[in-house]
């Protein structure tokens, strides 16, 4: 299944999704997957088409691929503007991802700040080629990724810089609008930014995700190229505290991310 289809088993059959191990992440389910299914479940119980503003998302427990997942939404408040729901993705009994969303209209407002310029990256013909996908060093769903590095180190490079990016876009979909749900697959499908700091293998992974979604979002389709760049703040005792973005090619800001991490090494 890619990922238009799992997206649309999101919406069809919430309450029983088996996702192929093609779409592993080390011993879980891609992370960005998750989150995506989840808002689209999510979606389901609005009222109306308000966009989505802001999910936190919590990875409680690794989801593992091949086991049924019951996404679950509960409502918690319904406004005139703004509506804040909470999703739980359950596997065998337990939660293992937990998101709560805000969606809202848009409102006249007589404040108006423009995004700041996207950071420096190289341009696309001068990045790196597409990441390979490598069976059995990559992870697995890296195959319907498409990754090329700009900027700072790949994982387990040695490279201290606090920057790392470049570009990426979906690879196996059909052109069609980039939603939220696109978006939040783009940013995760990132290695957690520590990991060019290792000289060596060793396991990383995403404990808390806040992603801010710029509305109303840029026209973009899900073959084109986005930039990503992610900024280590802060790491210490196996956390580190990672701000990012990610922009349209020529530079418009599509989102807005920021994660605590976790290194074992």
């Amino acid at each position: 299944m890619n990922f238009t289809e799992l997206l649309g088993a999101a919406r069809t059959q919430p309450h029983a999704i088996s996702v192929p191990a093609d779409w592993a992440q080390g011993r879980a389910v891609f992370g960005g997957l998750m989150a995506a299914m989840l808002h689209e479940a999510m979606r389901l119980k609005l009222a109306d088409e308000r966009p989505v503003r802001s999910l936190a998302i919590t990875f409680v427990g690794p989801a593992a691929p091949e086991v049924p997942i019951s996404l679950e939404v509960e409502v918690m408040r319904e406004g005139k503007a703004v509506s804040t729901l909470l999703g739980r993705a359950v596997q065998n009994g337990q939660v293992v991802t937990l998101v709560q969303g805000s969606f809202g209209v848009g409102r006249p407002s007589v404040v108006a700040v423009d995004a700041l310029p996207a950071a420096p990256l190289k341009p696309l013909e001068q990045a790196a080629p597409e990441l390979p996908y490598i069976k059995g060093v990559t992870p697995e769903f890296m195959r319907h990724v498409a990754l090329r590095w700009a900027l700072g180190g790949l994982p387990f490079s040695g490279n201290t810089s606090r920057q790392m990016g470049g570009w990426v876009r979906l690879r196996d979909v059909t052109a069609q609008p980039l939603e939220a749900a696109h978006v939040l697959a783009l940013v995760d499908a990132w290695p957690p930014s520590l990991l060019p700091h290792l000289q060596q293998p060793a396991a990383g992974s995403t404990l808390t995700w806040t992603i801010e979604f710029i509305q109303p979002a840029p026209p973009l389709s899900t073959l084109d190229w986005c930039r990503y760049v992610v900024d280590t703040e802060h790491a210490r005792d196996g956390y580190g505290h990672a701000a990012a973005a990610l922009w349209s090619a020529d530079g418009e800001l599509v989102a807005l991310s920021r994660q605590t991490v976790t290194v074992f090494a």
